[in-house]
Protein backbone atom coordinates (compact mmCIF):
# COMPACT_ATOMS: atom_id res chain seq x y z
CA UNK A 1 0.00 0.00 0.00
CA UNK A 2 1.44 3.26 -0.86
CA UNK A 3 2.27 6.21 1.58
CA UNK A 4 3.34 9.28 0.70
CA UNK A 5 5.16 11.34 3.04
CA UNK A 6 4.75 15.17 3.31
CA UNK A 7 6.77 18.22 4.39
CA UNK A 8 5.93 18.35 7.62
CA UNK A 9 5.42 21.96 9.61
CA UNK A 10 8.69 23.18 10.29
CA UNK A 11 7.57 25.51 12.98
CA UNK A 12 8.62 29.12 13.59
CA UNK A 13 5.79 30.15 10.52
CA UNK A 14 8.29 28.62 8.50
CA UNK A 15 6.09 27.73 5.06
CA UNK A 16 8.61 25.94 2.53
CA UNK A 17 11.83 24.55 2.11
CA UNK A 18 14.63 23.96 -0.02
CA UNK A 19 15.76 20.29 -0.81
CA UNK A 20 19.55 20.41 -0.27
CA UNK A 21 20.24 16.42 -0.99
CA UNK A 22 18.44 13.66 -0.96
CA UNK A 23 19.91 10.10 0.36
CA UNK A 24 18.44 7.83 -0.87
CA UNK A 25 17.17 5.85 -4.08
CA UNK A 26 14.05 4.83 -5.69
CA UNK A 27 14.07 0.72 -4.64
CA UNK A 28 16.00 1.45 -1.22
CA UNK A 29 14.69 -0.50 1.71
CA UNK A 30 15.05 2.04 4.58
CA UNK A 31 14.45 1.44 8.53
CA UNK A 32 12.21 3.70 10.58
CA UNK A 33 14.75 7.32 11.24
CA UNK A 34 17.12 6.38 8.70
CA UNK A 35 18.78 9.23 7.17
CA UNK A 36 15.85 10.66 3.75
CA UNK A 37 16.39 13.99 2.63
CA UNK A 38 18.50 17.21 3.84
CA UNK A 39 16.41 20.54 3.51
CA UNK A 40 17.63 24.00 3.38
CA UNK A 41 15.00 26.16 5.34
CA UNK A 42 14.90 29.98 5.92
CA UNK A 43 16.88 29.44 9.47
CA UNK A 44 19.09 26.14 8.94
CA UNK A 45 19.97 23.00 7.05
CA UNK A 46 18.07 19.77 8.51
CA UNK A 47 18.47 16.02 8.41
CA UNK A 48 14.75 14.53 8.26
CA UNK A 49 14.78 10.34 8.98
CA UNK A 50 12.38 8.16 7.19
CA UNK A 51 9.25 8.36 8.93
CA UNK A 52 8.70 4.46 9.59
CA UNK A 53 10.56 1.59 7.34
CA UNK A 54 9.45 0.23 4.14
CA UNK A 55 10.95 0.47 0.52
CA UNK A 56 11.28 3.62 -1.62
CA UNK A 57 8.76 3.56 -4.20
CA UNK A 58 9.20 6.88 -5.73
CA UNK A 59 11.18 10.17 -5.05
CA UNK A 60 9.35 13.49 -6.13
CA UNK A 61 11.71 16.44 -5.07
CA UNK A 62 15.24 16.70 -6.65
CA UNK A 63 18.24 19.14 -5.16
CA UNK A 64 17.80 22.37 -5.44
CA UNK A 65 13.71 22.40 -5.55
CA UNK A 66 11.49 24.47 -3.38
CA UNK A 67 8.83 22.33 -1.72
CA UNK A 68 6.15 23.92 0.69
CA UNK A 69 4.85 22.55 4.08
CA UNK A 70 1.99 19.62 2.66
CA UNK A 71 3.76 18.56 -0.04
CA UNK A 72 5.18 15.03 -1.28
CA UNK A 73 8.65 14.30 -0.56
CA UNK A 74 8.51 10.34 -0.99
CA UNK A 75 6.10 7.94 -1.03
CA UNK A 76 7.05 4.43 0.37
CA UNK A 77 5.39 0.96 0.08
CA UNK A 78 5.34 -1.93 1.94
CA UNK A 79 8.75 -3.92 1.56
CA UNK A 80 6.40 -7.39 0.38
CA UNK A 81 4.43 -5.43 -1.89
CA UNK A 82 6.84 -3.78 -3.99
CA UNK A 83 9.30 -5.36 -6.73
CA UNK A 84 13.06 -6.52 -5.82
CA UNK A 85 14.33 -8.91 -3.63
CA UNK A 86 13.74 -7.84 -0.26
CA UNK A 87 16.85 -6.78 1.86
CA UNK A 88 19.11 -7.67 -0.82
CA UNK A 89 17.68 -5.03 -3.41
CA UNK A 90 17.95 -2.47 -0.69
CA UNK A 91 20.68 -0.03 0.95
CA UNK A 92 23.16 -2.15 2.87
CA UNK A 93 22.70 -1.56 6.54
CA UNK A 94 19.04 -0.50 6.58
CA UNK A 95 17.17 -3.59 6.18
CA UNK A 96 17.75 -4.39 9.67
CA UNK A 97 14.64 -5.17 11.83
CA UNK A 98 14.27 -2.61 14.25
CA UNK A 99 14.70 -4.23 18.17
CA UNK A 100 11.22 -4.32 19.73
CA UNK A 101 9.20 -4.29 16.66
CA UNK A 102 6.61 -6.38 15.90
CA UNK A 103 6.53 -8.99 13.28
CA UNK A 104 4.98 -7.99 10.13
CA UNK A 105 2.83 -10.42 8.14
CA UNK A 106 4.03 -9.34 4.12
CA UNK A 107 1.13 -9.24 1.73
CA UNK A 108 0.52 -12.29 -0.18
CA UNK A 109 2.87 -12.64 -3.64
CA UNK A 110 3.98 -15.28 -6.13
CA UNK A 111 7.24 -14.52 -4.24
CA UNK A 112 6.97 -14.23 -0.43
CA UNK A 113 9.62 -11.73 0.90
CA UNK A 114 10.51 -10.93 4.89
CA UNK A 115 9.33 -7.45 6.54
CA UNK A 116 13.08 -6.18 5.99
CA UNK A 117 12.50 -2.90 7.73
CA UNK A 118 9.34 -3.73 10.65
CA UNK A 119 7.39 -0.66 11.88
CA UNK A 120 6.99 0.16 15.23
CA UNK A 121 2.84 0.00 15.87
CA UNK A 122 1.35 2.14 18.19
CA UNK A 123 -1.73 1.35 20.94
CA UNK A 124 -4.76 2.88 18.84
CA UNK A 125 -8.84 3.05 19.03
CA UNK A 126 -8.53 -0.50 18.07
CA UNK A 127 -7.56 -1.43 21.60
CA UNK A 128 -10.83 -1.20 22.58
CA UNK A 129 -12.85 -2.69 19.87
CA UNK A 130 -12.35 -0.04 17.06
CA UNK A 131 -10.69 -0.33 13.82
CA UNK A 132 -9.02 2.83 12.80
CA UNK A 133 -8.60 1.15 9.32
CA UNK A 134 -5.36 2.72 8.92
CA UNK A 135 -1.89 1.62 8.60
CA UNK A 136 0.13 4.25 10.36
CA UNK A 137 0.67 6.95 7.97
CA UNK A 138 3.25 9.64 9.41
CA UNK A 139 1.99 12.91 10.63
CA UNK A 140 4.13 16.29 10.58
CA UNK A 141 3.69 16.05 14.41
CA UNK A 142 5.89 12.86 14.77
CA UNK A 143 8.04 13.37 11.84
CA UNK A 144 8.57 16.74 13.28
CA UNK A 145 9.96 15.67 16.46
CA UNK A 146 12.17 13.41 14.85
CA UNK A 147 13.72 15.61 12.74
CA UNK A 148 14.06 18.27 16.41
CA UNK A 149 12.15 21.26 14.73
CA UNK A 150 10.26 21.61 17.83
CA UNK A 151 6.55 21.35 18.47
CA UNK A 152 4.21 21.20 15.50
CA UNK A 153 0.35 20.74 14.58
CA UNK A 154 -0.63 17.51 12.76
CA UNK A 155 -0.96 18.03 8.91
CA UNK A 156 -1.26 16.05 6.18
CA UNK A 157 -3.96 13.09 5.04
CA UNK A 158 -5.42 11.13 8.23
CA UNK A 159 -3.45 12.96 10.56
CA UNK A 160 -5.94 13.38 12.81
CA UNK A 161 -6.61 10.28 13.27
CA UNK A 162 -3.24 8.90 13.61
CA UNK A 163 -2.96 11.81 16.49
CA UNK A 164 -6.01 10.72 18.45
CA UNK A 165 -5.04 7.13 18.15
CA UNK A 166 -1.77 8.55 19.54
CA UNK A 167 -3.24 10.14 22.60
CA UNK A 168 -5.18 7.24 23.22
CA UNK A 169 -2.33 5.26 24.17
CA UNK A 170 -2.25 7.66 27.31
CA UNK A 171 0.97 10.07 28.12
CA UNK A 172 3.97 8.26 29.45
CA UNK A 173 4.97 9.06 32.85
CA UNK A 174 7.50 12.31 33.28
CA UNK A 175 8.80 10.51 36.45
CA UNK A 176 9.86 7.34 33.76
CA UNK A 177 10.95 9.76 31.05
CA UNK A 178 13.56 11.95 33.39
CA UNK A 179 15.20 8.55 35.35
CA UNK A 180 17.54 8.08 32.84
CA UNK A 181 16.24 5.07 31.52
CA UNK A 182 16.82 3.58 28.52
CA UNK A 183 15.43 4.77 25.39
CA UNK A 184 11.83 3.12 24.32
CA UNK A 185 12.19 0.82 21.47
CA UNK A 186 8.40 1.60 20.47
CA UNK A 187 8.10 5.32 18.50
CA UNK A 188 10.49 7.56 17.79
CA UNK A 189 13.13 8.68 20.32
CA UNK A 190 13.38 11.99 21.30
CA UNK A 191 16.83 13.34 19.88
CA UNK A 192 17.87 16.24 18.32
CA UNK A 193 19.46 15.71 14.11
CA UNK A 194 22.63 16.30 15.53
CA UNK A 195 22.51 13.40 18.30
CA UNK A 196 21.10 11.69 15.61
CA UNK A 197 23.97 12.08 13.55
CA UNK A 198 26.62 11.66 15.88
CA UNK A 199 24.96 8.27 16.84
CA UNK A 200 25.02 7.09 13.37
CA UNK A 201 28.48 8.25 13.41
CA UNK A 202 29.41 6.06 16.28
CA UNK A 203 26.84 3.24 15.48
CA UNK A 204 25.39 3.57 18.28
CA UNK A 205 21.23 2.13 18.49
CA UNK A 206 19.28 5.32 20.04
CA UNK A 207 16.51 3.11 21.16
CA UNK A 208 19.21 1.16 23.41
CA UNK A 209 20.48 4.44 24.85
CA UNK A 210 19.78 5.53 28.42
CA UNK A 211 18.41 8.92 28.24
CA UNK A 212 18.80 11.53 30.82
CA UNK A 213 17.56 14.57 28.76
CA UNK A 214 14.27 16.66 29.86
CA UNK A 215 11.78 14.19 28.77
CA UNK A 216 13.57 11.43 28.11
CA UNK A 217 15.67 12.99 25.41
CA UNK A 218 18.35 11.38 24.39
CA UNK A 219 21.44 14.22 24.33
CA UNK A 220 25.06 13.60 22.68
CA UNK A 221 26.93 13.43 26.31
CA UNK A 222 24.28 9.87 26.25
CA UNK A 223 25.31 8.65 22.20
CA UNK A 224 29.38 9.11 23.62
CA UNK A 225 28.31 6.96 26.78
CA UNK A 226 26.68 4.38 25.10
CA UNK A 227 29.56 4.19 22.65
CA UNK A 228 32.32 3.78 25.32
CA UNK A 229 33.87 7.25 24.35
CA UNK A 230 34.91 6.29 20.85
CA UNK A 231 35.05 8.96 18.20
CA UNK A 232 33.41 9.42 15.09
CA UNK A 233 35.12 7.80 12.26
CA UNK A 234 32.51 4.92 10.51
CA UNK A 235 29.59 6.68 9.04
CA UNK A 236 26.10 5.36 8.22
CA UNK A 237 26.12 2.78 4.60
CA UNK A 238 25.29 5.45 1.33
CA UNK A 239 23.85 3.98 -1.55
CA UNK A 240 26.27 4.17 -4.92
CA UNK A 241 24.69 6.74 -7.47
CA UNK A 242 23.47 9.34 -5.77
CA UNK A 243 21.24 12.17 -6.95
CA UNK A 244 23.50 14.81 -7.91
CA UNK A 245 23.94 17.95 -6.08
CA UNK A 246 21.73 20.65 -5.76
CA UNK A 247 21.63 23.57 -8.41
CA UNK A 248 20.21 27.13 -7.41
CA UNK A 249 16.61 28.06 -9.13
CA UNK A 250 16.46 31.29 -9.94
CA UNK A 251 13.20 32.94 -8.58
CA UNK A 252 11.80 36.40 -8.26
CA UNK A 253 12.88 37.78 -4.34
CA UNK A 254 9.35 38.65 -2.34
CA UNK A 255 8.70 42.32 -2.70
CA UNK A 256 8.28 44.74 0.36
CA UNK A 257 7.52 48.19 -0.12
CA UNK A 258 8.30 49.68 -3.11
CA UNK A 259 8.24 47.74 -6.18
CA UNK A 260 11.61 48.27 -7.98
CA UNK A 261 11.51 49.80 -11.29
CA UNK A 262 12.57 47.49 -14.21
CA UNK A 263 16.51 46.55 -14.66
CA UNK A 264 18.25 48.12 -17.75
CA UNK A 265 19.64 46.17 -20.86
CA UNK A 266 22.73 45.86 -19.28
CA UNK A 267 24.39 43.00 -22.43
CA UNK A 268 24.03 46.71 -24.80
CA UNK A 269 27.65 47.67 -23.07
CA UNK A 270 29.04 43.90 -22.72
CA UNK A 271 29.07 40.27 -21.77
CA UNK A 272 27.16 39.46 -18.41
CA UNK A 273 26.68 36.31 -16.59
CA UNK A 274 23.48 35.84 -14.61
CA UNK A 275 23.64 33.86 -11.30
CA UNK A 276 20.69 32.13 -9.51
CA UNK A 277 20.63 33.04 -5.89
CA UNK A 278 20.99 30.19 -3.31
CA UNK A 279 17.94 29.20 -0.94
CA UNK A 280 20.09 31.11 1.79
CA UNK A 281 20.88 34.12 0.14
CA UNK A 282 17.74 34.46 -1.02
CA UNK A 283 16.27 34.40 2.21
CA UNK A 284 19.13 37.05 3.58
CA UNK A 285 18.32 39.16 0.72
CA UNK A 286 14.24 39.48 1.53
CA UNK A 287 15.29 40.16 5.67
CA UNK A 288 17.73 42.39 4.93
CA UNK A 289 14.83 44.24 3.03
CA UNK A 290 12.33 43.63 5.22
CA UNK A 291 14.63 44.75 8.35
CA UNK A 292 15.79 48.28 6.11
CA UNK A 293 12.06 48.97 4.96
CA UNK A 294 10.07 48.26 8.03
CA UNK A 295 13.06 50.00 11.25
CA UNK A 296 13.75 53.38 11.22
CA UNK A 297 17.57 52.45 11.75
CA UNK A 298 20.14 54.69 13.95
CA UNK A 299 23.47 53.97 14.44
CA UNK A 300 25.37 55.66 17.18
CA UNK A 301 29.34 55.37 17.27
CA UNK A 302 31.80 54.84 19.76
CA UNK A 303 35.31 53.39 21.22
CA UNK A 304 36.32 51.32 23.75
CA UNK A 305 40.02 51.37 25.42
CA UNK A 306 40.16 47.59 25.94
CA UNK A 307 44.08 48.15 26.52
CA UNK A 308 43.83 46.23 30.12
CA UNK A 309 40.89 43.45 28.15
CA UNK A 310 43.51 42.68 25.25
CA UNK A 311 46.40 42.10 28.31
CA UNK A 312 44.30 39.55 29.84
CA UNK A 313 42.99 37.63 26.74
CA UNK A 314 47.11 37.36 26.02
CA UNK A 315 47.96 36.55 29.13
CA UNK A 316 45.64 33.42 29.15
CA UNK A 317 45.65 32.45 25.75
CA UNK A 318 47.96 29.58 26.17
CA UNK A 319 46.91 28.55 29.73
CA UNK A 320 42.72 28.74 28.09
CA UNK A 321 44.42 26.41 25.15
CA UNK A 322 45.72 23.89 27.27
CA UNK A 323 42.21 23.44 28.34
CA UNK A 324 40.89 23.12 25.00
CA UNK A 325 39.29 26.58 25.13
CA UNK A 326 40.42 29.05 22.18
CA UNK A 327 39.66 32.39 24.06
CA UNK A 328 38.44 35.09 22.34
CA UNK A 329 37.09 38.97 22.37
CA UNK A 330 33.55 37.83 21.31
CA UNK A 331 32.90 36.08 24.38
CA UNK A 332 33.85 39.01 26.50
CA UNK A 333 31.51 41.10 24.46
CA UNK A 334 28.92 38.66 24.53
CA UNK A 335 29.17 38.86 28.63
CA UNK A 336 29.49 43.05 28.10
CA UNK A 337 26.28 43.05 26.01
CA UNK A 338 24.02 40.93 27.97
CA UNK A 339 24.86 42.69 31.77
CA UNK A 340 23.98 46.13 29.63
CA UNK A 341 20.63 44.82 28.62
CA UNK A 342 19.69 44.37 31.80
CA UNK A 343 20.11 47.60 32.44
CA UNK A 344 18.56 48.83 29.01
CA UNK A 345 16.19 46.23 28.51
CA UNK A 346 14.33 48.16 25.54
CA UNK A 347 17.39 47.06 23.28
CA UNK A 348 15.87 43.33 24.59
CA UNK A 349 12.52 43.63 22.68
CA UNK A 350 10.33 43.32 19.84
CA UNK A 351 8.02 45.68 19.02
CA UNK A 352 4.50 44.74 18.15
CA UNK A 353 3.02 47.93 16.00
CA UNK A 354 -0.18 46.13 15.57
CA UNK A 355 -0.81 46.34 19.27
CA UNK A 356 1.11 49.01 20.01
CA UNK A 357 3.02 47.36 22.59
CA UNK A 358 7.16 46.77 22.84
CA UNK A 359 7.81 42.95 23.82
CA UNK A 360 10.38 43.44 26.61
CA UNK A 361 12.28 39.85 27.09
CA UNK A 362 13.17 38.78 29.99
CA UNK A 363 15.96 36.38 28.77
CA UNK A 364 19.38 37.08 26.80
CA UNK A 365 19.65 35.06 24.05
CA UNK A 366 22.48 36.60 21.93
CA UNK A 367 23.26 35.67 18.22
CA UNK A 368 26.45 35.92 17.03
CA UNK A 369 27.08 36.29 12.93
CA UNK A 370 29.26 33.82 11.43
CA UNK A 371 30.37 33.83 8.30
CA UNK A 372 29.93 30.64 6.71
CA UNK A 373 31.01 29.05 3.24
CA UNK A 374 26.85 29.03 2.20
CA UNK A 375 26.18 32.55 3.81
CA UNK A 376 25.77 34.78 6.52
CA UNK A 377 24.27 32.61 9.58
CA UNK A 378 24.01 33.88 13.05
CA UNK A 379 23.41 30.82 16.30
CA UNK A 380 22.39 31.79 19.23
CA UNK A 381 23.57 31.56 22.77
CA UNK A 382 20.96 31.38 25.78
CA UNK A 383 21.15 32.74 28.71
CA UNK A 384 24.13 34.28 28.32
CA UNK A 385 24.19 36.86 31.22
CA UNK A 386 24.01 33.87 33.76
CA UNK A 387 26.69 32.10 32.14
CA UNK A 388 30.50 32.74 32.90
CA UNK A 389 33.21 33.58 30.25
CA UNK A 390 34.53 29.98 30.08
CA UNK A 391 31.50 28.53 29.01
CA UNK A 392 29.99 31.35 26.49
CA UNK A 393 33.50 30.83 24.95
CA UNK A 394 33.49 26.92 24.86
CA UNK A 395 29.47 27.14 23.59
CA UNK A 396 30.25 29.97 21.01
CA UNK A 397 33.40 27.66 19.82
CA UNK A 398 31.11 24.33 19.44
CA UNK A 399 28.41 26.52 17.87
CA UNK A 400 30.71 28.37 15.33
CA UNK A 401 32.27 25.06 14.35
CA UNK A 402 28.47 23.11 13.60
CA UNK A 403 27.35 25.99 11.83
CA UNK A 404 30.44 26.29 9.14
CA UNK A 405 30.13 22.38 9.20
CA UNK A 406 26.48 22.61 7.77
CA UNK A 407 25.11 20.86 10.94
CA UNK A 408 23.47 23.37 13.01
CA UNK A 409 19.77 22.99 13.89
CA UNK A 410 16.98 24.86 13.85
CA UNK A 411 16.97 25.32 17.97
CA UNK A 412 20.64 26.96 17.14
CA UNK A 413 19.54 29.46 14.87
CA UNK A 414 16.07 30.38 16.73
CA UNK A 415 14.99 32.47 20.16
CA UNK A 416 17.93 34.99 19.84
CA UNK A 417 17.37 38.61 21.48
CA UNK A 418 20.15 40.59 20.08
CA UNK A 419 22.67 40.07 17.25
CA UNK A 420 26.55 40.91 17.30
CA UNK A 421 28.70 41.39 14.39
CA UNK A 422 32.66 41.23 15.09
CA UNK A 423 34.50 41.71 11.45
CA UNK A 424 37.21 42.90 13.37
CA UNK A 425 39.09 39.74 11.89
CA UNK A 426 38.57 40.85 7.83
CA UNK A 427 40.06 44.59 9.28
CA UNK A 428 37.71 47.84 8.54
CA UNK A 429 37.35 50.60 10.85
CA UNK A 430 33.40 50.59 11.57
CA UNK A 431 30.38 49.26 10.27
CA UNK A 432 26.62 50.04 9.88
CA UNK A 433 25.07 46.68 10.61
CA UNK A 434 21.55 46.31 9.71
CA UNK A 435 18.77 45.03 12.83
CA UNK A 436 18.50 41.05 12.84
CA UNK A 437 14.18 41.79 12.52
CA UNK A 438 12.50 41.26 14.49
CA UNK A 439 15.10 42.09 16.95
CA UNK A 440 15.55 46.13 17.87
CA UNK A 441 19.70 46.46 18.12
CA UNK A 442 22.44 44.98 17.03
CA UNK A 443 25.87 45.64 17.67
CA UNK A 444 29.00 45.95 15.57
CA UNK A 445 32.49 45.69 15.88
CA UNK A 446 35.37 46.72 13.67
CA UNK A 447 39.34 46.22 14.14
CA UNK A 448 40.87 46.85 17.64
CA UNK A 449 44.14 48.95 17.00
CA UNK A 450 46.61 50.87 18.82
CA UNK A 451 46.58 54.44 18.51
CA UNK A 452 48.26 57.30 21.03
CA UNK A 453 45.55 58.39 23.27
CA UNK A 454 46.09 60.99 26.21
CA UNK A 455 46.16 59.15 29.33
CA UNK A 456 46.43 59.91 32.91
CA UNK A 457 47.97 63.79 31.45
CA UNK A 458 50.38 61.30 28.97
CA UNK A 459 50.43 60.36 25.03
CA UNK A 460 50.71 56.42 25.18
CA UNK A 461 49.46 54.02 22.83
CA UNK A 462 46.04 52.29 23.77
CA UNK A 463 44.12 49.28 22.20
CA UNK A 464 40.84 51.17 20.86
CA UNK A 465 38.25 49.36 19.98
CA UNK A 466 35.44 50.79 17.19
CA UNK A 467 31.83 50.09 17.97
CA UNK A 468 28.43 50.86 16.47
CA UNK A 469 25.13 50.34 18.28
CA UNK A 470 22.39 50.11 15.30
CA UNK A 471 18.52 50.26 17.04
CA UNK A 472 15.33 50.98 15.98
CA UNK A 473 14.65 54.82 16.39
CA UNK A 474 10.69 53.85 16.76
CA UNK A 475 11.65 52.14 20.20
CA UNK A 476 14.64 54.45 21.71
CA UNK A 477 16.03 57.84 21.34
CA UNK A 478 19.44 58.85 20.61
CA UNK A 479 20.03 59.56 24.17
CA UNK A 480 19.25 55.90 25.17
CA UNK A 481 21.49 53.90 22.41
CA UNK A 482 24.63 56.54 23.59
CA UNK A 483 23.87 55.32 27.54
CA UNK A 484 23.62 51.70 26.09
CA UNK A 485 26.63 51.70 24.31
CA UNK A 486 27.90 53.43 26.92
CA UNK A 487 27.26 50.93 29.04
CA UNK A 488 28.91 48.31 27.09
CA UNK A 489 31.92 50.27 26.28
CA UNK A 490 32.32 50.74 30.06
CA UNK A 491 32.02 47.02 30.80
CA UNK A 492 34.89 46.49 28.27
CA UNK A 493 37.48 49.14 29.57
CA UNK A 494 36.97 47.08 33.28
CA UNK A 495 36.59 43.90 32.59
CA UNK A 496 36.99 42.95 35.93
CA UNK A 497 33.19 43.78 36.11
CA UNK A 498 32.93 40.62 33.31
CA UNK A 499 34.48 38.52 35.53
CA UNK A 500 32.58 39.65 38.74
CA UNK A 501 29.45 40.22 36.24
CA UNK A 502 28.59 43.70 37.32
Amino acid sequence: MPRPFALPDLGEGLTEAEIVKVLVNEGDVLAEDAPLLEVETDKATVEIPSPFGGRVARIHVQPGQTVKVGDVLVTFEDVASGGGGGAAGGRPGFGTPLAGAPPRSPAPSPRREPAVAAETTRPSSASTGRSSGRSGAPTAANVTERAGLGQATPTGPGSGRVAAARASAGPASAAEANAGTAASSVGPVPATPATRRLARELGVDLRAVRATGAGGRVTDDDVRSAAGGAQPGTTAPVADGRAPERVAVAKPLAVVGVEPPPLPRFEQWGPVARQPLSHLRRTIAERMTLSATLIPHVTHFDRADITELDAIIRRNIEPARERGITLTLTSFLLKAAALSLREHPQFNASLDPGAGELIVKRYYHLGVAVAAERGLIVPVIRDVDGKPLVELQRELAALAQRVREGKATLDDLRGGTFTITNIGALGGTGAIPIINYPEVAILGVARGREEPVVHEGRIVPRMLLPISLTFDHRVADGADGARFAAAIVRRLERPEQLLLEW
